[in-house]
């Protein structure tokens, strides 16, 4: 796992800027710099070396007759099998590096490569002849791609990471008035567009093309879930086959590997099959928020070390700013705070950790993914159509108790579920913005053209579908990479791996949710390795005690700070900022998500705006 950056275009200091670019990634690949550059694009790496640890892996790569130039971050599992069929077709392998496979597989197939890879990567190739750049993102948005398409055609940056644009002269800097709105509804970045106007992401298992100044992008894979598996039992013997399988392949490297290791069923699994030497955990001094204690009887159980550590209000107040600087935009999903200081705890003993992330949106594990007992009572008494037309009844009328209850029932998620986060309502949101950035789109527009595509399926697989296109590389796994990175560690997640994902697409919803439990053939599956009492155990996030914490004077006045500040009013109604923050504070409101998500986007603001000139 590394960081790359590049841009097309003629500037005065090319190797100067490029060098600085570089400077910004660093944390992303301490081990090894590389430059490349010709008249028609500068490219520049970073590299965090885990295979080949040799010189002969550095990138920028090139073919031997240096028509093909590659960077690329993250890793293909299916390198081995790749070689050995690029070989066959007469191509020299020069390394062990998984990189390799790019340069010859383009060769060989051109831009039909992405049909080919298992793994998570973000990549880009520079083909000298055509003078064109051709690059993908992983089919779940593992690695993180970003490009900025130089006002007046002047060219395009692209990298790993926002933050290196800033050290190129062409770059302007602005904040992106229309994602503030969504935003504090779903607490990530949730537009194709960042935060930083002018900058985009590159979606999830898209690939693009830029030639002759023209950039165009391709959606290259969807998921489809066609239920195939008929037998629950038999269902759990093959996922749990595939599952070890995925860990077998996601473990191959040639430094340390670790596990990140919670009371959840998800890495417990992950670590059960790994059986790693060490594992790594974190919780909070505080009542109720540490679950350190599961993850070090788990690994007593497996005979393994675990590390684990307790986190203190005061550091994470100190770290904030920096944990935003990292994540490049505002991102206020409060599991990101631990996440920086396991990863932090992790790489001081390994480099490369596995992790459970991706299990509970392609095997339905979130709690609002099933029914509730009164909702599964109400449903089994009223007729579907009946459920519908109260549901559109109640739509069209203002907010009343039970409106929610009634749309939820009427098994069309489209009309009311954004996905897993859901801080302010969005006309609350609305009402808290200043005028110039009340029109960024509404979440549901964003929602809307994922539902169009799994029309005709079952609640629960709209709900999935709609999570992993925005919710899965929008927060967890933009989270995970950032915050990973920072301290130079690769996090695998072998729940999302091609393989997996595949068998996942053939499991019915019935065994999914069953009987109101979720993910429930993952956890039959996980239960021949794990312990009943992991393999069943509710989920529970990686709950933070913001709650508390904004109930102290320490923390309230830092907060206070933001709210009041010059800019906050450039952004908000601050009068209507302070009345959350105190109705909080005094005990009248449970505030804690919307205060944080505005917090947040403050510091975030401050880093990047006020303190970086």
């Amino acid at each position: 796992m590394c960081g790359f950056i590049g841009f097309t275009g003629m500037i005065d200091s090319r190797q100067t800027v490029l060098s600085a670019m570089m400077d910004r990634i660093v944390h992303r690949g301490p081990d090894m710099g590389g430059q490349y550059i010709d008249d028609g694009v500068a490219l520049g790496f970073r590299r965090l070396s885990i295979l080949d640890l040799s010189g002969a892996g550095a990138q920028p790569m090139k073919s031997a007759d240096g028509r093909v130039v590659v960077v690329f971050n993250g890793e293909i599992y299916n390198f081995m099998e790749l070689r050995k069929e690029l070989e066959e077709k007469g191509h020299t392998f020069h390394c062990n590096a998984d990189t390799e496979v790019l340069v010859h597989g383009y060769e060989e197939w051109g831009t039909d490569l992405v049909y080919r890879l298992r793994g998570m990567y973000a990549f880009v190739i520079w083909d000298t002849v055509s003078r064109r750049l051709f690059g993908a993102r992983d089919i779940f948005g593992i690695k993180p791609f970003y490009y900025y398409p130089v006002p007046g055609e002047k060219g395009l940056l692209f990298g790993s990471e926002i933050k290196c644009f800033l050290e190129h002269p062409l770059f302007e800097k602005a904040v992106n008035e229309k994602a503030l709105r969504p935003y504090l509804t779903l607490q990530y970045s949730a537009t194709e567009e960042t935060f930083f106007k002018g900058v985009y992401k590159l979606p999830a298992a898209h690939y693009f093309t830029y030639q002759h100044g023209k950039m165009e992008t391709r959606r290259y894979w969807d998921c489809a879930f066609e239920p195939r598996e008929t037998d629950f039992d038999a269902c759990a013997d093959r996922l749990d086959a595939a599952v070890h399988e995925s860990v077998a392949a996601h473990r191959i490297a040639d430094v340390k590997v670790g596990a990140f290791l919670s009371g959840g069923v998800d890495s417990s699994y992950i670590t059960a099959c790994l059986a790693p030497d060490n594992t790594f955990s974190v919780g909070f001094d505080y009542h109720k928020f540490n679950e350190t204690n599961y993850a070090a009887e788990l690994s007593d159980k497996l005979g393994v070390k675990n590390y684990r550590r307790l986190l203190t209000a005061d550091e994470c107040f100190a770290a904030f700013p920096d944990i935003q600087y990292h994540m490049d935009e505002p991102q206020s999903n409060p599991s990101s705070v631990p996440l920086w200081f396991l990863a932090k705890l992790a790489r001081e003993h390994v480099t490369v950790v596995l992790s459970g992330e991706g299990a509970d949106e392609i095997f339905a594990g979130y709690e609002w993914y099933a029914d509730t007992p009164a909702m599964a009572k109400f449903k089994a008494r009223v007729p579907l159509a009946v459920r519908r037309a109260l549901a559109g009844a109640a739509k069209k009328l203002p907010y009343f108790k039970g409106k929610h209850f009634l749309l939820k029932c009427a098994e069309r998620p489209e009309d009311w579920f954004l996905g897993q986060a859901l801080v302010f309502e969005p006309e609350e949101a609305e009402s808290l913005l200043q005028p110039a950035y009340r029109n960024g789109p509404a979440p549901g527009q964003l929602a809307a053209p994922f539902y169009a595509r799994v029309k005709g399926q079952d609640e629960v697989t709209k709900k999935q579908y709609l999570d992993m296109n925005l919710w899965l590389p929008g927060d967890i796994l933009l989270k995970a990479d950032k915050m990973c990175m920072a301290h130079s560690l690769e996090l695998r997640v072998p729940f999302l791996d091609k393989r997996v994902m595949t068998f996942a697409q053939g499991v019915p919803t019935a065994f999914r949710i069953r009987g109101g439990e979720t993910k429930a053939v993952l956890r039959r599956a996980a239960n021949k390795t794990l312990p009943d009492e992991w393999a069943n155990r509710p989920k529970k996030g990686f709950p933070v005690p913001i709650r508390y914490w904004l109930r102290d004077q320490k923390y309230y006045d830092i907060v206070k700070s933001y709210f009041t500040s010059d800019y906050a009013a450039v952004f908000f109604d601050t009068a209507a900022l302070m009345e959350l923050l105190d109705d909080h504070f005094a005990g009248k409101a449970a505030n804690q998500r919307k205060i944080w998500t505005v917090f947040t986007f403050l510091v975030w603001y401050k880093r990047f705006f006020i303190d970086e000139k």
